[in-house]
C-alpha cells in the first residue's frame, strides 16, 4: 500500500472592517483586480459623487433606505455607516447622500476606501436578479413609449438627449413620470446628487423648463419634481 500524500486544501479569505462588522470575502472565487476610486464634489452639498475606473452598471439604481438594498449587496454594506441617507449607482459612479451629523472632510477618505477595497476583493455591487428584473422592465418601457402621445414622447426625447447627461456629470439623474396635457404640466423624478439638492428647483424652473418651453414651442409648460419614493416602489416592490 502506498502511501497518498495528503493535500490540505486552505480557503484564502480577507475580511472588510465596516464599522466594527467583519465582511469576509473568499479570495477564492474571484481574483483580486485593482480599481481606482476618487471623490467628486456635486452642486448638492449633502452629496459626493465617487467615480470607479470600471463600469458598474448600465442601468441608473436608486435606494432611500437600507430596506430597499437586496438587489445591491454594496450599497446594504454602505448604509451601515451611520452618516449614509441615500446611495445612487449609474454606469461608473456611486453617489452618496449624507445626514448633516458629519463633514465631507471626516468621512470621504472612509468611504473611498471601503468601496475600493469591497469591489477590489469581489463584493457584489449590484445581483444578477435584479440586472434581468431591469431588462424586462426597460422593454416594458420601450412598448409604454409607443403608446404615448406625440407631446410626451417628445419631452422624454429632449430629457434623455439633453438633460441627462448634464445631470449624470453632476451625480444625478432625472427620469419622466407624466405629462398632464390639460395642465400642460410635466412631472419628473429627480435621483441621487439631484435629489434634495438646494439648486434642483432653479435647475427645474430656469433650465428644464425653459428648454421645454422653447423646444415644444409652448410658453404654458410646467415642470414639477415629484417623489423618487413612488418610483422605487413601483421598481423594487
Amino acid at each position: 500500500m502506498t502511501n497518498q500524500p495528503f493535500v490540505n486544501l486552505f480557503i484564502k479569505k480577507s475580511n472588510i472592517v465596516n464599522r466594527g462588522i467583519i465582511i469576509t470575502v473568499d479570495e477564492n472565487k474571484t481574483k483580486k483586480q485593482p480599481i481606482s476610486v476618487y471623490g467628486e464634489s456635486t452642486p448638492n452639498p449633502a452629496a459626493l459623487k465617487f467615480v470607479v475606473s470600471r463600469m458598474l452598471t448600465k442601468n441608473a439604481i436608486e435606494f432611500k433606505n437600507i430596506d430597499q438594498t437586496a438587489p445591491s449587496p454594496l450599497a446594504k454594506e454602505l448604509f451601515k455607516f451611520p452618516y449614509v441617507k441615500e446611495i445612487f449607482i449609474d454606469e461608473n459612479y456611486i453617489s452618496v447622500t449624507k445626514y448633516d451629523i458629519n463633514e465631507w472632510q471626516d468621512i470621504t477618505l472612509e468611504i473611498r476606501s471601503f468601496i475600493k477595497q469591497y469591489i477590489e476583493n469581489g463584493g457584489t455591487v449590484l445581483d444578477e436578479s435584479l440586472i434581468e428584473a431591469i431588462v424586462k422592465d426597460e422593454k416594458t418601457k420601450d412598448e409604454s413609449f409607443d403608446a404615448l402621445d406625440e407631446t410626451s414622447q417628445k419631452i422624454i426625447n429632449i430629457l434623455e438627449e439633453y438633460v441627462k447627461p448634464a445631470v449624470a456629470a453632476d451625480g444625478g439623474n432625472i427620469l419622466f413620470d407624466s405629462y398632464d396635457e390639460s395642465s400642460k404640466t410635466v412631472k419628473v423624478i429627480m435621483q441621487g446628487a439631484c435629489n434634495g439638492c438646494p439648486s434642483s428647483t432653479f435647475t427645474l424652473k430656469s433650465g428644464i423648463e425653459n428648454m421645454l418651453k422653447s423646444m415644444l414651442n409652448d410658453e404654458g409648460i410646467k415642470v414639477e419634481a415629484i417623489e423618487s419614493f413612488k418610483f422605487l416602489k413601483r421598481r423594487f416592490y
